[in-house]
Order: C-alpha cells, then structure tokens, then sequence
C-alpha cells in the first residue's frame, strides 16, 4: 500500500532501499544488477591495481634517494586517490551496462509498494526498449560532462577555484547520483529528463541529501558492490512515496 510521507529525508529512502533488495518478489532483480557489479568490479579493479604497481615504481625512479621516505606516504595516497576516482568510474559503467535490469527493478519496487503494474510488457518488450534506455543514459552524460568540465577546470583557478572547487564538486556529485538513480522509475513511466530533473529541483534537499549518500556509500569498498540496487530501491520508494502522484497527475 501506497504510504505518502514528504517529510522523510532523501538519506532514509536511501536506507529503506537497504530493507526492500531482502524483500522476495524483488530479490530476484537484484541479482542481475549485482552479478554486473561484481564482475566489473572484480576485472577491473585487479587491473587496475597492477597498473598502480607499475606507475609507483616509474615515479619512485625519478625520485632522489634523500626522498626515499616519500614511498610511504606516496602509496597510502595513490591506493586512496585509486579508490575514490574508481569508485565514480566504476558506478558510471555498471549503470550503463545495467540500465535495462535497473529499470525493470524499479518497475518491481513500485509494483510492490502500490500494487499497480506499470505495464504488462514482457522480456522480448524490453529488449526492444534498450536503444531508448541507452539514450536516457546519453542524456545523462551529455548533462553530466560540461558541468564536470567547468568543475575540474576551476581546479586550476589559484586561492577562490581552488578553495570553490573541492565543495562544488562534492555538491554537483551528489547532485548527479540523485539524477543517475532517481531518474529509472521517471524513466518507467516515460517522464521526460527535463521535467524528472524539475521535480528534483522542487526537492533539493531531500533529493541531495539522498545523492550525498549515494555517494558515501559508493566510495566505501565492498559496499558499493550494493550501491546500484539499493539507490534504485530507495529511489523509487521515494518517488512512490513523494513524487508519483503528483508527476502523474500532471501527466494527464
């Protein structure tokens, strides 16, 4: 049964997906998203890792002996640095690889949460829907790079980008992982990017608060292996719970 509670942050929704991946009639579409996670996760990383290896020494070859004990603190900030930007990189790929099953996956969260089907479609249905679903995700980077652009090139700017920078960047990244997840239950029900984006907006602080965690939880090895189902799960709860009405209403 539909419950409608606007008062609830983005960061519990974000948590509630946490509770419905357990749930049976949705467990089994979780599989697929997280096998796709794993995979990636385990190929690339390991790949990933080798390389450092090789980096780390061509770097210690250019360093004077007297600077010996940079290896020390050189490594701990390579292996961090690694793991932060992987972890963006990596949740970028796996949403695009999966997007088809993730769609389907909020299609089951909201059947569950209202007990209404968004349509009787079968398997061979949503293979036919995959070049749609793919130029979603276009959209979605072609909104993400010249922002990411501006961000990175304030980088460079000395005293007011450099300390702009580091905060614009966290704020735009959160503000990404809202779009990124909460756009696949819009996407359902054929809500076009501009107006999911609008909605978002006219909610931005439950919206970014969701992201921020989305974000968080990304960054934290092994647990962003689940991060992809869990957002889409919380995200939809929070559309059935916050949005659906009144988007669909507009609709009409």
């Amino acid at each position: 049964m539909q419950v409608t509670d606007r008062k609830s942050s983005g960061a519990a929704y974000f948590f509630k997906g946490f509770d419905l991946i357990t749930v049976p009639g949705i467990r089994p579409f979780v599989i697929v998203p997280l096998a796709i996670n794993f995979i990636i996760f385990a190929v690339s990383f390991t790949l990933l890792l080798q390389q450092l290896g090789d980096w780390m020494t061509q770097l210690e070859n250019y360093l004077p002996s007297w600077l010996n004990w940079a290896h020390y603190v050189l490594w701990p900030l390579a292996i961090l640095s690694v793991i932060v930007v992987f972890s963006f990189l990596f949740a970028t790929v796996a949403n695009w690889l999966a997007a088809p099953f993730n769609g389907l996956l909020s299609e089951k969260v909201e059947l569950y949460m209202t007990g209404k089907p968004i349509n009787d479609d079968g398997f061979l249905d949503l293979i036919k829907d995959i070049p749609r679903l793919f130029a979603r995700e276009f959209q979605k980077l072609g909104y993400y790079l010249p922002r990411a652009i501006g961000c990175l090139i304030l980088f460079f700017i000395p005293l007011i980008g450099q300390t702009l920078a580091p905060v614009l960047w966290f704020l735009f990244s959160a503000w990404m992982m809202a779009i990124q997840y909460c756009d696949y239950p819009f996407d359902n029900h054929k809500i076009s990017f501009k107006d999911m984006k609008a909605t978002l907006k006219a909610q931005r602080g439950q919206s970014m608060s969701f992201g921020v965690m989305v974000m968080l939880f990304t960054m934290v090895p092994i647990l962003n292996l689940l991060v992809m189902p869990v957002a889409i799960c919380g995200a939809t709860a929070m559309w059935v719970q916050t949005q659906r009405d009144d988007v669909l209403a507009h609709k009409k």
